[in-house]
């Protein structure tokens, strides 16, 4: 017993000692470098980042973490009911964990060691109250049961927490006594909602939310700035190296105090209310449109006057931007667009899928000064710094910071500047 303890601790400089430390490894596909040093986690990072950026620019060494465990603030779980003894769970138990990579087979999954632990031992003991309050998980094959997912979020910085309980219909039984029996075990809790998925989907959260304790949201604290996070915001997992990346990304912008700034997939305002400090103006653009009021109430909230929020396309406004400043003769100009168009700066942070040639394009017409490219995946980003190199911009230096360890995704971040300004 001794033994397997020793296996499973941490060295005080990131190293497992044993590539079974996670009892879930090669199940249920989380992590690709189980069993592999941290060291050389980020040695493999660092390669594959200089194959696809190392051609466009100078690529740093990648920021690691010192204590690369337990960095993820936002916890997901799918609930089930186990069968045939698979995972030596007896069969009729309730379990919860993540899909096996491929499948919709449940993993059990009591602790993980990239996720929040608060988080985890709440899932687990909502998993526990199920029973007593003849909860029934969801079924996606006959469509029967009423708890699908649950999501918990905390703000490292703020303590902070929300638990998400997605289910199949409305009606959550007993539901104030379910609140008190959660919040007895977890009086860190400080907001829950309901939020309702009844169609056979993939996706976690469905459209309708029904606050049932506390506020429905809850704040955190990142690079000096308060934000508000809601059920279906995005904020990134890793606070503590969001706040790298972020500090790298305004180092990039080179913002003086007199710039304007445009956020593109601006999300919640993270990024654009940070940089907001130091440049004459800020707008920020975002097509989810929850996520704007939060950009909204984010700005209210840290008093920062100096930026202003549209719920659009991001890349279809800056081209209505680029054409209302050469356009001539009393031409109207477009109505989304802010009245004075001219942009130093845009930072652009897109999903792994990285941007489309129309959106690269809308900034190639825009002609900011400086773009900042925050890319959670290199094979995409080298794609697009391709298309932006070839049409006037020239990238100047890369960054990559791990934001997820034991994982084979790295962030990135690009300074470029404009040729011949």
């Amino acid at each position: 017993m001794a033994e397997k303890r020793k296996r499973a601790e941490h060295t005080a400089n990131g190293k497992r000692q044993s590539s079974d430390a996670c009892p879930y490894a090669g199940k249920c596909g989380g992590c690709d470098y189980q069993g592999m040093s941290y060291e050389k986690q980020l040695r493999k990072k660092q390669e594959y980042v200089e194959k696809q950026i190392g051609a466009f620019c100078k690529v740093n060494p990648i920021i690691g973490m010192k204590e690369p465990y337990h960095y993820r603030n936002k916890v997901h779980a799918v609930f089930d009911i186990a069968r045939n003894g698979r995972g030596g769970v007896p069969s009729g138990t309730i379990i919860s964990g993540v899909y096996a990579a491929g499948t919709h087979e449940v993993v059990n999954i009591d602790a993980c060691m990239i996720e929040d632990e608060r988080s985890a031992a709440i899932i687990r003991d909502i998993r526990g109250l199920l029973r007593s309050f003849k909860i029934k998980t969801y079924d996606e094959d006959t469509g029967y049961g009423l708890l699908r997912h649950v999501l918990v979020r905390r703000g490292f910085s703020s303590g902070e927490v929300m638990a998400v309980l997605v289910l199949g219909s409305p009606i959550l039984p007993s539901k104030n006594n379910f609140v008190k029996a959660l919040r007895k075990l977890h009086p860190e809790i400080t907001t829950i909602v309901i939020n309702v998925n009844n169609r056979k989907t993939s996706m976690v959260l469905g459209d309708k939310e029904t606050v049932i304790y506390g506020k429905g949201y809850i704040e955190d604290t990142l690079c000096g700035c308060t934000f508000r996070i809601s059920p279906k915001s995005f904020y990134q997992v890793n606070p503590v190296q969001t706040e790298v990346l972020y500090g790298k990304a305004v180092a990039y912008a080179q913002l003086t105090g007199k710039e304007r700034v445009v956020d593109a997939y601006c999300g919640i305002g993270t990024i654009g209310l940070i940089a907001a400090r130091d440049a004459a103006e800020v707008i920020g653009v975002e097509q989810n449109r929850d996520a704007v009021r939060d950009a909204v109430t984010n700005a209210k909230r840290n008093q920062i006057k100096n930026v202003r929020f549209y719920n659009a396309d991001a890349g279809l406004f800056m081209t209505q931007m680029a054409e209302s400043r050469t356009a001539s003769g009393g031409a109207e100009r477009p109505a989304a667009c802010p009245a004075e168009p001219d942009v130093d700066v845009v930072f652009m942070d897109p999903p792994r899928a990285g941007s489309d040639e129309a959106f690269l394009a809308s900034v190639v017409k825009l002609a900011p000064k400086r773009v900042v490219y925050i890319s959670c995946n290199p094979e995409t980003l080298g794609r697009d710094l391709r298309y932006l190199t070839g049409h006037g911009y020239r990238a100047e230096e890369c960054t990559p910071v791990d934001m997820f360890p034991w994982t084979g995704h790295t962030e990135c971040v690009v300074g470029m500047q404009r040729k011949h300004i």
